[in-house]
């Protein structure tokens, strides 16, 4: 499970977390309330610049995608995450983190990763499930047992199709923020089945700023990778890599400013955005490059628009997309512990799509993935 910042009502004194949390071997409901406290006592270390609204977006929930009724029938009634992709054949593949049968976090046969297939529904309707990886019943993508020895869950990060081969980052954890390693998975087969590359990432490579990624490739030939760490409080570094080396860990490229303030590739990585972030969703999208994710200081979802990964993306146009609330207090733009934000494919920069995750922590439900539909970006 990724975790989200509960708030207040708007207007009122932020509720600090209940208890001390330490910072590994964290429960996943104590993930959360550790993460909130940066939120609700102050904000992000560092805001991105403001930009003069364009014009207003329309923001609107378009429905859950899972839950009772929804995917009963693949026994995952709570997940969350849901990170889109297109596969080889067309299709599309939506994975997703920690998932139970049943209405609740904790609720029988505890899965993660599993996948679902499914179909665009159109601009103001839902994506539509027409499958599961595993047959009848959404399986775990390769076989582990949860919470032995070395770790507790594997969750993932992000996908990519290059080609007709599909490649899975995922993050190894012992405890929600105590990232062990990550590896990158791969399929031949259109998401069926998962096998290890030999590709692992050591969870303090660049200070621990390569746990949580997400990448896209180029119209120049590179694969181009945002990453930051797993416990919400930590800047964005980029990297490149050549499709044909993705899992070779050797390969990959920093971006980053020299001491006489020139960026080049292979300089030590120096962070591009600056901030507490939580997942992050990097697409191609009408000739643009898009970046979504979770901001954790100001408990939000943004979307930046850039026309390049290498150029500076702390003045590029950037929006917020959905606004964190209290429970009870929610619209159409604003959600109550509400993470990822993950670009659907079949978006445009006027009608973006999104996969939108929320967990009550203290009720256990809803634990669930949302559609969201957000116009107006590019104006």
């Amino acid at each position: 499970m990724h975790d989200s910042a509960p708030a207040g009502t708007p207007g009122s004194a932020p509720r600090p977390p209940r208890a001390p949390v330490r910072p590994v071997h964290l429960s996943r409901a104590g993930f959360l309330r550790a993460t909130a406290a940066a939120a609700l006592t102050g904000g992000s270390l560092l805001r991105g610049p403001a930009h003069a609204a364009v014009g207003p977006l329309r923001v609107s929930k378009v429905a859950d995608l899972t839950g009772p009724g929804l995917t009963t029938r693949f026994r995952m009634e709570a997940t969350d995450l849901g990170v889109p992709v297109r596969t080889p054949d067309g299709r599309l593949l939506f994975v997703f983190g920690d998932t139970f049968e049943e209405a609740r976090v904790g609720g029988g046969w505890w899965r993660s990763p599993v996948a679902l297939y499914g179909r665009f529904g159109g601009p103001n309707r839902p994506v539509v499930w027409t499958g599961a990886v595993g047959g009848r019943h959404a399986r775990q993508l390769w076989p582990y047992g949860h919470d032995n020895p070395e770790y507790s869950t594997v969750l993932p990060s992000d996908v990519i199709t290059l080609g007709d081969t599909m490649y899975l980052h995922v993050m190894v954890n012992k405890g929600l923020g105590n990232v062990v390693r990550t590896e990158i998975r791969r399929s031949d087969d259109s998401g069926m089945t998962w096998v290890p590359t030999g590709a692992v990432f050591a969870p303090d490579l660049h200070d621990g700023m390569f746990q949580l990624l997400t990448w896209a490739l180029g119209d120049d030939g590179h694969v181009y990778v945002l990453s930051t760490g797993f416990q919400r409080d930590k800047p964005v570094i980029l990297h490149r890599v050549r499709p044909d080396q993705l899992t070779d860990p050797g390969a990959y490229e920093p971006w980053g400013r020299a001491p006489d303030g020139r960026w080049a590739w292979g300089n030590r990585p120096t962070p591009v955005l600056d901030g507490t972030f939580g997942e992050l969703c990097l697409r191609m999208v009408d000739g643009r490059w898009l970046l979504t994710w979770f901001n954790q200081g100001d408990y939000r979802i943004e979307g930046l628009v850039a026309a390049h990964p290498t150029a500076d993306l702390r003045t590029a146009h950037r929006r917020t997309l959905l606004r964190g609330t209290a429970w009870g207090s929610e619209d159409d733009g604003h959600v109550a512990q509400l993470y990822g934000g993950y670009v659907i494919p079949g978006s445009t920069l006027d009608d973006l799509h999104l996969s939108v995750s929320q967990w009550n922590t203290e009720a256990g439900w809803p634990y669930r993935v949302m559609q969201f539909r957000v116009r107006g970006l590019a104006s």
